[in-house]
């Protein structure tokens, strides 16, 4: 394993894994109390960045040297970071973080579209295209098109379409990262320092531009910004690492049904969002889209 993890830690991590990324979304609107949409993106990736780049001190990674490397990571650093994170970041600011987190769930149906767009190579089988459609009914459940009549000029509905491109970021991201990234046999801890760095320094460099707002540090805003940034962007790589090493990508890849059920959970019972019908129905519609999405013909998980 990369990182020389025991066997048996793997269930903490996993389970570490799921509530860092299930809470982030908690830790954001937080953040949002004191901070502008923007500042929260630039605090949580300075600080992944931080605990990365001495994570990659501590375990003696080496961090490639060639241009054309670095300039492969910076195109994943900006779909897979800097965009989705700005753009969760602001829809939080008008819609519960329980919600964000369930739109979030849908990254992998995401990937799939893209892949099989961009991927001319990659025919979808029928699980493929049966696991889009449900994944994509679940999605409608959660957008609720009955109430769009009442809400074509919210926030609320400019922010779920936001979160929807936030997701579709990370499905380019994703689907760049295998085609030029992967091939190139860089470690994955390197890979993760290395677009987590680069997205928080475009972010300073663009800061003068911005409009910054005030900043209220409270306790609790500095407190899910500590988490949001250590563990959610900078443990947390390590900890999916780890797993996908030692158990394989698929039990890897279903922290992501965990995702939602945590972040809806977390934000009902700390923040008192309240919870619609339809979001938990439509997020496990979506769930059961993803798994049968990645059946093979044969019936198999992929």
């Amino acid at each position: 394993m990369p990182t020389g993890t025991i066997p048996r830690l793997l269930p903490f991590q996993f389970a570490a894994l799921a509530l860092a990324w299930g809470s982030s979304f908690l830790f954001m609107r937080i953040g949002l109390d004191g901070l502008s949409p923007i500042q929260v993106v630039v605090v949580r990736m300075t600080l992944g960045s931080a605990t990365l780049l001495a994570l990659c001190l501590a375990l003696r990674v080496r961090l490639p040297r060639e241009p054309r490397t670095w300039a492969h990571i910076s195109v994943v650093s900006v779909f897979l970071c800097v965009i989705p994170f700005s753009l969760f970041a602001w829809a939080t600011q008008y819609i519960p973080s329980g919600l964000a987190s369930i739109y979030n769930a849908t990254t992998p149906l995401m990937t799939l579209l893209i892949t099989l767009a961009a991927l001319r190579s990659e025919r979808p089988h029928r699980f493929q295209l049966l696991g889009i459609g449900v994944g994509l009914t679940g999605l409608m459940t959660v957008l609720a098109p009955w109430q769009l009549e009442n809400s074509l000029n919210s926030p609320s509905l400019v922010a779920q379409l936001a979160c929807l491109l936030a997701t579709a970021s990370y499905g380019v991201a994703f689907v760049y990262l295998r085609k030029f990234v992967s091939p190139l046999g860089v470690d994955a801890v390197s890979v993760a320092a290395i677009q987590v760095t680069i997205g928080a320094a475009l972010l300073l460099f663009a800061a003068p531009f911005m409009n910054w707002g005030g900043v209220t540090l409270s306790p609790s805003v500095v407190a899910s910004m500590m988490a949001l940034g250590i563990f959610g962007t900078g443990l947390a790589y390590i900890w999916n690492t780890n797993i996908v090493a030692g158990w394989g990508a698929t039990v890897a890849s279903s922290v992501t049904y965990l995702s939602p059920v945590i972040g809806v959970a977390l934000g009902a019972v700390i923040l008192g969002e309240r919870v619609a019908w339809n979001h938990p129905v439509g997020a496990a519609v979506v769930i059961a889209g993803i798994i049968l999405s990645r059946r093979n013909p044969a019936g198999r998980c992929a």
